[in-house]
């Protein structure tokens, strides 16, 4: 995890501050991140940073709390186009309408996937990397996206929400990550 003791942000200037994903079991994907309170350089490289990776591994979201920054901010791009990335600061999703069950992987969780029931429909306000205040309304993919990337602000992960179904589909691939990162300990 990155140190952010008394609110600073690591230094991602250096070329030597790369943004590995957490993965699995790791105890800092279950950390409730703090709100951002300073919107700086430091923020806006992290959001840069977050963004290639996210499309490095090809993946539509990505959570700060994935990359070892415990705050609440996540990336996002349900379309893979560069012009469609997005930025959440401070996220609260709100308006939820109705639901639909459909399957999740996570870049946190490399080869799980979950069937997770989620809101159809949602909306998200909050701030954006510069501190100004956005929201938005969206459905599908998008919607479901970021319900996933609020779960990882709150410590939630899809594993969290496995059927016993899923649990058993899953059981293998969650032994070998669990043993995998007890050996890197």
């Amino acid at each position: 995890m990155a140190n952010l003791a008394g609110g600073g942000m690591p230094d991602l200037t250096k070329k030597s501050d790369k943004l590995p994903i957490v993965i699995y079991p790791d105890p800092g994907l279950r950390i409730r991140c703090a709100p951002v309170a300073k919107f700086d350089d430091a923020l806006t490289m992290l959001v840069r940073r977050m963004i290639a990776v996210m499309h490095e591994a090809e993946g539509v979201g990505l959570a700060a709390p994935q990359v070892g920054v415990p705050i609440r901010l996540f990336v996002c791009n349900a379309t893979g186009k560069p012009e469609d990335d997005r930025v959440f600061v401070n996220p609260v999703l709100s308006e939820f309408e109705g639901a639909a069950t459909a399957d999740e992987g996570c870049l946190s969780i490399p080869g799980v996937t979950v069937a997770v029931r989620r809101a159809e429909r949602c909306v998200i306000a909050g701030v954006d990397a510069l501190g100004q205040p956005i929201s938005s309304s969206a459905g599908g993919l998008l919607a479901r996206c970021w319900q996933h990337e609020v779960d990882h602000l709150d410590g939630r992960l899809i594993v969290d929400r496995m059927s016993e179904a899923d649990a058993i589909a899953n059981r293998k691939k969650m032994r070998e990550l669990e043993a995998k990162f007890k050996r890197r300990k």
